[in-house]
């Protein structure tokens, strides 16, 4: 009489061996803006991080954010194009970005001039940035605001409510001293990591607020 023995469980057959492989996840996808307001390594700093990351990166860089950035930094415009993987025109308003279709994580306005911030909050979408910024809320996606502005007038602060209340986060990229930072690129690593933070990501290149530290 013949018996039936299993098959050694160790050993893989034909079928397993020729199975495809499942698709890979797709990368998450990113709108990064700059503006013209001071402060261009933070964005800068946020591409690079989300480069890390292996985010997909569409990038928005405004007219007067290329010009801050050649004030402000040591990078070429060439440079910071190149660390992302989509690069969009200011006034390109038939970019993908523009549409609601196109499925993005959310977008990070980083700096945020209260120009833009002003232009979000009426609903103007005279650019790409404040289009891609108004698709972004009216499809419940995350809109993140490092808004540069100091002091702060009335307007400024009823766009900020205003932008809140439709869903955005207005993070000012407030210095966290309690890092005992040695020099400014920490201070914008902190901004950078908090501000990715609220999109699920973890740079783990900033020192987190652990309780006071007691001898």
């Amino acid at each position: 009489m013949d018996f039936f023995h299993p098959r050694d469980k160790s050993t893989p057959s034909s079928t397993e061996i020729n199975k495809p492989e499942p698709p890979s996840s797709p990368r998450r996808k990113i709108i990064v803006a700059l503006t013209g307001a001071t402060g261009s390594i933070l964005g800068i700093q946020t591409i690079v991080s989300l480069r890390r990351l292996n985010i997909e990166i569409h990038l928005i860089i405004s007219k007067w954010a290329e010009a801050t950035i050649k004030y402000e930094t040591d990078y070429t415009l060439a440079n910071v194009r190149a660390l992302a993987d989509h690069v969009y025109n200011s006034n390109d308003m038939a970019a993908p970005i523009a549409s609601g279709s196109f499925r993005v994580e959310g977008m990070i306005i980083v700096p945020c001039s209260v120009k833009t911030l002003a232009s979000i909050a009426s609903g103007i979408c005279d650019d790409l940035i404040s289009r891609a910024a108004d698709v972004v809320l009216k499809e419940r996606r995350r809109l993140v605001l490092a808004v540069r502005e100091t002091p702060l007038s009335s307007i400024h602060l009823q766009n900020m409510m205003t932008v809140t209340q439709a869903g955005a986060v207005v993070f000012p990229p407030v210095p966290a001293f309690y890092i005992r930072p040695g020099n400014v690129g920490e201070l914008v690593e902190h901004s950078v990591g908090r501000m990715l933070d609220l999109f699920g990501l973890d740079t783990a290149e900033f020192e987190r607020w652990e309780g006071w530290k007691r001898e």
